[in-house]
C-alpha cells in the first residue's frame, strides 16, 4: 500500500478522487493501492522550555538563556490533533511506501516531516510538487515524483527557522519582559516581528518630529502653457518676487524644442507580496485577508500555488498560456487585441534562471464557478488582468521639451503625447488604471511651438510645503519587509532586494497580525500607527543585531542560501545562539530601572483597530 500525506482534508480528498480511492473512513480514504490522509497544518511544534528541564517552566533571569543541547518536537496539546496523528502513526506501520503530499514550499515540508519523524517514519518517501490543484497538475506532479532527499535543504531551512524562532523569541521574550515590564506584562520580541516594528516605530519617529518648511517655486504661463523656473526653488518669498520684476515685462523666447520617443513595460506577474500590496490599494484588504482568499482561489484550482516569491515564469510554461487566456471567457473584449497573433515571450516574464521551487500567481485555466465571493472576485480580476497585460505591447509614448528663457533665466515645459496605448488599454475603468507617478504639467499635450518665437507671459509664484513622510499601510509595510526597509520603486532593483528581505512571503502577513494583537500596532483607516508602548520598547532595545531590518534582512538571506544548500545550517544556529547570549549579557547589564506598563491585556482587545495603549517610565 502507498501512502499519500497531505497537509489539508480538501486536498486529501481531491487526491483520493484523481487516484481512484474512495472507500471512506474516520481520518482517511482508501483504495486502488493508495491510502491518502492528512494534517491539519502543524499538528507537531518545537518542545516548550519545560519539556527539557523543570527549572525552565517558571521565568527567572538566572535560567536564561535557555538554549537546549538538543531541540525536539511534540504533539501539539489538541485532541483533535491528537486523534488524528495516531491515524496516521498506524498508517505509517501498515504502508509500504509514502508519498509526501503537503503544499510545495519550506513549512509544508516542515510540517510533514515532523509528524513522519514523531510517528517513527522508517519507509522510504517521495515527495509530490506541483503548482497548482487542478487535475492535470495533479496528474503530473505523479508521474514525477520527487525523492525525499532533494528536499533536504528544504526541510533543513525550515528547521534553522523554527529553531531560531524559537532560541531568540522565547529568550529575548523572557529577558525583556523580566527586566522591563511592570506587573507581569509581557513583552514579545521576535527574529521577525521586532525589526518589522522597527520600521514601523522609526516611521513614526520621522512623522512626529517633522517640521514643515514652506518653500516657492517660479513659473511662467506662455500660450496656455506653464513654464518652470530652471534653477533652485526659493526658501525666501522675496528671491523669488526679485526675479518676476526683472522678468514681468521682458518677452519669452522660445529656444529649443526637443521628442523623446520612451516606453513602459507591463507590470510584471504578481507574486505573494506584490499582491497583498496591490489588494491593499485596490481593494483595501488587509495582508492576512489577501492571503486567506488567494489560498481560497488556490485549492478551488482557480490559481496557482500563492506562497511565492517570484515574478517568472518558467520558459516551458509558454506554450499553456494561450490557452489559459482562453479560458478567460470574461475577458473577451480584452484578449481580442491578442487574437490572431504570437503571444510575446518577454525575458521579463518568462526566465528559468529567476524560477527554483513555484512561478509566479496566474490562473490556472479552470472555469470560474457562480459560487465565489465578491472578495474572491476582485482578486482573481486582479491576478487575471495583470497575466492578460503580460502578453500586450508595451506602453508608447512621445516625451516633449520645450526650452525657454526670459532675459538672462531659463524655463522648460514638459508634456507627454500616447502614441500607442499598449498594455494600459487593460486598465481602462477609473478605479483601475496603473498609476502614472508624472505629475499633471509632466502628462499635458503641448502646443505647437517655433525654435526662436517671442511673445509676452505671465509669471507667478507658487507656495508649496515639505511634506512629511507617510504612515506606513499595510501594503506599503509588506514592501519595506521585502526589501528589508529600502525605499525602492524599481522593480528590478526591488527582486534583487528580495533575497534579504524580512520574512517569508507566506509569512508576512501573520507577522503583521502578532503586532495588532501585542498592542504594538494600531489602524487608523488604512494607516498603521506604533503605540506609545511600542516607541517605548523600541528605545529601550540597545541590539541593533535584534531590531534592524538590514541585518535581520541579511539573516533571511542566509535562510535562503541553506534553502539552496549553499549556508551551512550549524553555522546559522551557532550564529543565532551566539547572539541570544550577547543580548542577555547586555540587557541584565543595563541599571537604568526602567519600565514599561502601557500593553494592554490581549484578552481585553476587541479588535486590532480600537486598541489603545499608554507608556512610562519608572
Amino acid at each position: 500500500m502507498i501512502l499519500c500525506i497531505t497537509e489539508k482534508p480538501s486536498v486529501g480528498r481531491d487526491i483520493a478522487r484523481i487516484l481512484g480511492a474512495t472507500q471512506r473512513h474516520d481520518g482517511y480514504i482508501e483504495g486502488n493501492g493508495y491510502c491518502i490522509t492528512w494534517t491539519f497544518g502543524h499538528l507537531c511544534c518545537l518542545k516548550e522550555p519545560a519539556d527539557y528541564t523543570a527549572s525552565w517552566k517558571h521565568w527567572s533571569m538566572s535560567a536564561l538563556p535557555m538554549i537546549p543541547p538538543r531541540f525536539g518536537i511534540r504533539l501539539i496539546e489538541n485532541d483533535t490533533y491528537k486523534k488524528q496523528f495516531k491515524t496516521i502513526a498506524d498508517l505509517i506501520l501498515k504502508c509500504d511506501e509514502i508519498i509526501n503530499c503537503g503544499d510545495a514550499g519550506q513549512e509544508g515540508e516542515l510540517i510533514q516531516r515532523w509528524v513522519m519523524q514523531k510517528a517513527g517514519c522508517k519507509k522510504p518517501v517521495k515527495r509530490l510538487w506541483i503548482n497548482s490543484m487542478t487535475d492535470e497538475a495533479i496528474k503530473e506532479g505523479f508521474k514525477n515524483l520527487k525523492p525525499e532527499k532533494d528536499l533536504e535543504p528544504l526541510y533543513m531551512a525550515g528547521l534553522c527557522r523554527a529553531i531560531g524562532d524559537w532560541v531568540l523569541g522565547l529568550n529575548a521574550t523572557r529577558l525583556y519582559s523580566l527586566k522591563y515590564g511592570e506587573r507581569g506584562r509581557i513583552l514579545s520580541i521576535g527574529r521577525v516581528q521586532t525589526p518589522t516594528l522597527a520600521l514601523v516605530v522609526n516611521r513614526q519617529y520621522e512623522i512626529d518630529n517633522f517640521v514643515p518648511q514652506d518653500y516657492w517655486e517660479l513659473k511662467t504661463e506662455y500660450r496656455d502653457t506653464i513654464f518652470s523656473y530652471s534653477g533652485k526653488k526659493f526658501e525666501q518669498k522675496e528671491k523669488g518676487e526679485e526675479i518676476i520684476e526683472k522678468i514681468k515685462a521682458l518677452p519669452l523666447e522660445i529656444l529649443d524644442i526637443s521628442e523623446k520617443a520612451g516606453k513602459e513595460a507591463p507590470p510584471r506577474l504578481f507574486d505573494l507580496t506584490s499582491l497583498q500590496v496591490e489588494c491593499n490599494k485596490k481593494l483595501n484588504l488587509g495582508a492576512d485577508d489577501t492571503l486567506k482568499t488567494i489560498q481560497s482561489l488556490y485549492e478551488k484550482k482557480l490559481t496557482t500555488y500563492p506562497r511565492v516569491d517570484t515574478t517568472y515564469l518558467p520558459e516551458d510554461i509558454y506554450k499553456e498560456c494561450g490557452k489559459i487566456l482562453n479560458s478567460l471567457t470574461q475577458y473577451t473584449q480584452l484578449l481580442q487585441p491578442l487574437r490572431g497573433k504570437k503571444l510575446t515571450k518577454s525575458k521579463k516574464v518568462f526566465d528559468n534562471s529567476k524560477i527554483t521551487d513555484h512561478h509566479a500567481i496566474i490562473p490556472t485555466g479552470q472555469p470560474l464557478p457562480d459560487t465565489l465571493s465578491q472578495k474572491e472576485k476582485d482578486v482573481f480580476d486582479l491576478i487575471a488582468k495583470r497575466f492578460i497585460a503580460s502578453f500586450y505591447p508595451d506602453f508608447k509614448f512621445m516625451q516633449t521639451i520645450i526650452g525657454a528663457k526670459v532675459g538672462n533665466y531659463k524655463f522648460k515645459a514638459t508634456g507627454k503625447k500616447v502614441t500607442d496605448p499598449g498594455w494600459k488599454s487593460v486598465y481602462t475603468d477609473t478605479n483601475d488604471k496603473e498609476g502614472d507617478s508624472k505629475t499633471e504639467e509632466e502628462n499635458s499635450i503641448l502646443p505647437s511651438f517655433t525654435i526662436g518665437e517671442t511673445g509676452p507671459h505671465k509669471p507667478k509664484l507658487v507656495k508649496k510645503t515639505t511634506q512629511s513622510p507617510k504612515y506606513y499601510t499595510e501594503g506599503t509595510l509588506l514592501k519595506a519587509m521585502e526589501t528589508a526597509g529600502s525605499v525602492v520603486e524599481d522593480e528590478e532593483l526591488r527582486e534583487a532586494l528580495k533575497a534579504n528581505g524580512i520574512g517569508r512571503p507566506s509569512t508576512r502577513a501573520a507577522i503583521i497580525e502578532i503586532l495588532y494583537k501585542r498592542g504594538y500596532i494600531v489602524k487608523e483607516r488604512k494607516s498603521i500607527k506604533a503605540t506609545p508602548a511600542a516607541m517605548e520598547l523600541m528605545s529601550l532595545i540597545k541590539e541593533e543585531l535584534l531590531k534592524s531590518p538590514r541585518l535581520t534582512g541579511i539573516w533571511e538571506g542566509k535562510l535562503r542560501k541553506i534553502e539552496s544548500g549553499d549556508y551551512s545550517a550549524a553555522e546559522f544556529i551557532d550564529e543565532i545562539k551566539k547572539m541570544v547570549m550577547e543580548i542577555t549579557i547586555s540587557v541584565m547589564s543595563d541599571n537604568s530601572d526602567r519600565r514599561i506598563a502601557a500593553l494592554p491585556d490581549e484578552n481585553d482587545k476587541k479588535s486590532k483597530g480600537k486598541t489603545k495603549t499608554s507608556a512610562k517610565k519608572k
